[in-house]
């Protein structure tokens, strides 16, 4: 095996030419992004943090400083030794002041693929070690989805099992992807991707050519797969996918073409909802298909055509997490589930449903082989006994930060019981960018003024870290060492620095480390461990080691691996999946984890709960107008061009960008309407804010319809005092903090906006401009 300088992304993999140094993508991975390369792009950004900062009123007045001025005052910049000093000093005033339940470290990003410079983690180990703190539940991609589903099938079905493609291919005869856009999405993973889902496309893509195989899109735009795959477009209004699911189960159950068998046999509850679907319950409405017309913006006949299609072709509904994050997103994939049974597909080959084929290769199959054992938010393999190894920790749902700090005290419903919020007094956020990933840009800013102290670790001079207090520079992943295995645990890597990292950037590791050792030795090797940061990484690989030694994997010892740079994993044979076979064959054997063992359509469980807006089954909520202020409906779906927010500091980034601003698409009918044309910069705006964005005018989203990629940083107008204008088309300026229910208390990511020419003096959208800067 040929010996290689490597580091890994959650792009995937890079490689350095040993001859010419040239960082290239990896040899194996035969669908390489242009992202990687903006990987090595970045790194020079003209917004680089080269240097400790500290806000000049923080410095002046710490905790007592003028936090109005966060997003505007200028940075002074200081040594390492102030730096830290100023965080431990703070925290050990909050600690004693306040209590662990001020603190909060429920810090989330993608800042790294690696095991041990994961910088969410490493943030909770030290802060537990030092008293505890706040954290998070769930997460921003796939909340609804993880709330819900376990009533429903017993387990968190974003993160399910689900049938092979090798299965698909030979066998699906109607693939449907319902909000979801799998030819972008899988681009990215938490882990480095081998992208291996490509060619399963090109397989899907070439059986469609010698027998009976369609593609489906449901979604507002027609996106790149559907694009891809030739796909029927189904363009359905946004928020309304209930309603269509349940006109579609009205001709099912009133034609009897439904699989009666299967629902007797492996669900529980039906009767209960097929009553709501008849009329029979609270609201007496009929959900036929000419009613889910009226909701959806589909014809009737299109909605009867899809469902005779679902029932007699075998048909796999590849179900996104997109749909989810709207108002009531908890009932979308409750009711696709009963959709599914309702079909009776679940459990055969090609057949059967799936919500996460759109990421990370899901679908690919996986070398059955543990992920080494990376830190954990607790100290738990230390030899020293101290008592902040068994700290408590309080959550709060991971969407919820901004009420948190606005409603301190309060109390809230969280699935089967109720969250209180915690008084923030610090927050400490590391390898993430809550200023482009929450909702609501403006109420946001509002409440990060309730925090006493903002630390932040970052690369580069996001939104976040120019509202930071303090603002220490941390390396990137192609600057470091680490290990990480990739998704579908073919390969294992040493990372390796490809690139020299600027002399003050510090890895986050040494951050964390550098803080508590500024409290006590014993507190210090609590979180080392007396270990070199090398002999982490090994302790790690021999983990992984051990677990391949009782599958009777060949792995190589660590010196040996870390000397090739890394190491390919050969497994005799890799199992192909059917999603739900075995309990397809005995419902009773292999039982789901839900009370009845059974998929349940009505639960109980979440009846019982008597929440107004999540009943013990899928309702429909006559929720997705829009009114004369705001008539179309805003989507925000990902970029081909970076991760979120990642890249968009790069050529790359900026590669679709119209007059220096996000994209916005629009139908020729919307933009005749108000005089746009493709290159105009227009003003989109709701009641909680306004953007700049760049005019696209295209047939490929609906009539009614826009949609703003989600990932522009946000680049506010200074000159403005209130309701400032985003020069750049940062779309969380313009959706709604609300949670999707207050069962699940997920986040959404549509909305309702309105759209005009821009005639303002058009502003230099400096979106990578770095902050003021002087002297104290």
């Amino acid at each position: 095996m040929k010996k290689l300088k490597l580091s890994a992304t959650h792009y995937g993999i890079l490689q350095q030419d040993e001859q010419t140094g040239q960082i290239i993508p990896f040899a194996n991975d035969q669908h390489a992004l242009p992202m990687t390369q903006a990987a090595v792009e970045r790194a020079s950004a003209k917004n680089r943090i080269l240097f400790p900062y500290v806000r000049k009123s923080y410095l002046k007045h710490g905790y007592q400083s003028d936090r109005s001025r966060r997003g505007q005052d200028k940075f002074v910049k200081v040594s390492w030794d102030t730096a830290v000093d100023l965080i431990a000093n703070e925290l050990n005033r909050v600690y004693q002041q306040h209590g662990r339940q001020a603190v909060f470290g429920g810090s989330y990003g993608w800042h790294t693929t690696g095991g041990l410079h994961n910088p969410p983690v490493l943030l909770g180990r030290m802060l537990n070690i030092l008293g505890g703190y706040v954290n998070v539940t769930e997460n921003y991609s796939t909340h609804a989805i993880a709330a819900i589903t376990p009533f429903i099938t017993g387990e968190d079905e974003a993160k399910a099992p689900l049938t092979h493609y090798p299965d698909l291919i030979e066998h699906s005869e109607c693939i449907v992807f319902w909000g979801c856009n799998p030819l972008v999405t899988n681009l990215i993973g938490w882990l480095p991707s081998e992208h291996t889902s490509y060619d399963y496309f090109a397989q899907l893509k070439q059986a469609a050519q010698t027998r009976q195989l369609d593609f489906i899109c449901i979604d507002p735009v027609y996106h790149e797969t559907a694009d891809y795959f030739n796909a029927q477009h189904v363009a359905i209004r946004p928020g309304s996918d209930v309603a269509l699911m349940m006109g579609m189960v009205h001709y099912l159950y009133t034609n009897n073409l439904y699989d009666k068998a299967f629902i007797q046999s492996h669900t529980v509850g039906f009767e209960r909802f097929i009553d709501d679907v008849l009329g029979f319950s609270a609201d007496k409405t009929v959900k036929t298909p000419a009613w889910a017309a009226q909701q959806t913006g589909i014809a009737q006949e299109m909605i009867i055509a899809l469902a005779k299609q679902f029932i007699t072709q075998r048909t796999m509904l590849m179900a996104g997490w997109g749909m989810q994050r709207a108002i009531h997103g908890d009932q979308t994939h409750w009711m696709l589930i009963i959709l599914a049974a309702m079909l009776g597909q679940i459990g055969l080959p090609g057949g059967g449903y799936g919500f996460s084929y759109h990421y990370s290769d899901n679908g690919a199959p996986k070398i059955d082989l543990a992920y080494y054992a990376a830190f954990t938010g607790i100290s738990a393999e230390s030899q020293i006994t101290g008592e902040w190894q068994h700290r408590p920790i309080q959550t709060i749902p991971v969407s919820r930060i901004v009420d948190c700090l606005l409603n301190p005290n309060q109390t809230i419903s969280h699935k089967c019981g109720q969250v209180t919020y915690p008084d923030l007094k610090l927050a400490y956020w590391a390898g993430g960018n809550p200023f482009h990933h929450h909702p609501d840009r403006n109420l946001m800013i509002q409440a990060w003024q309730k925090l006493d102290t903002f630390i932040v670790h970052d690369v580069f001079w996001t939104a976040t870290a120019k509202m930071a207090d303090i603002v220490l520079p941390a390396t990137l992943d192609i600057e470091r060492e680490d290990i990480v295995k990739t998704n579908n645990h073919r390969f294992m890597i040493a990372m390796k620095p490809l690139i020299n990292k600027p002399p003050q950037a510090w890895d986050d590791y040494d951050i964390f480390a550098a803080i508590l050792s500024r409290f006590s030795d014993e507190q210090y090797q609590a979180f080392t461990e007396g270990r070199t940061k090398m002999e982490w990484l090994k302790n790690f690989y021999d983990k992984t080691l051990q677990n391949a030694n009782q599958k009777g994997i060949k792995m190589p010892d660590f010196a040996t691996f870390w000397q090739q740079g890394w190491f390919e994993f050969v497994q005799p044979s890799v199992s192909n999946v059917i999603k739900h076979a075995d309990f397809r064959q005995d419902p009773q054997l292999y039982r789901l984890n839900t009370p009845s063992g059974k998929i349940e359509i009505f639960s109980q469980q979440i009846a019982q709960l008597a929440y107004p807006d999540c009943p013990g089954h899928p309702i429909w909520f006559a929720t997705n107008s829009v009114s004369d202020g705001y008539p179309l409906r805003l989507v925000t779906p990902h970029s081909p061009l970076r991760l979120h927010s990642q890249l968009n500091n790069t050529t790359l980034g900026q590669s679709a960008d119209i007059a220096g601003r996000e994209p916005v698409w629009i139908h020729p009918d919307d933009a005749a309407r108000r005089r746009l044309k493709t290159g105009d910069i227009a003003r989109v705006f709701n009641q909680r804010g306004q953007i700049l964005a760049g005019v696209y005018v295209t047939e490929r989203v609906a009539s009614g319809v826009m949609s703003i990629r989600q990932g522009a940083w946000y680049t506010p107008d200074t000159s403005q005092l209130i309701n400032r204008l985003c020069l750049h088309g940062d779309v969380n300026v313009l959706v709604s903090n609300q949670p999707v229910s207050e069962f699940s208390q997920a986040n959404q990511a549509s909305t309702t906006v309105q759209i005009e020419k821009y005639r303002g003096e058009i502003s230099a959208a400096d979106v990578f401009q770095l902050p003021d800067f002087t002297q104290i």
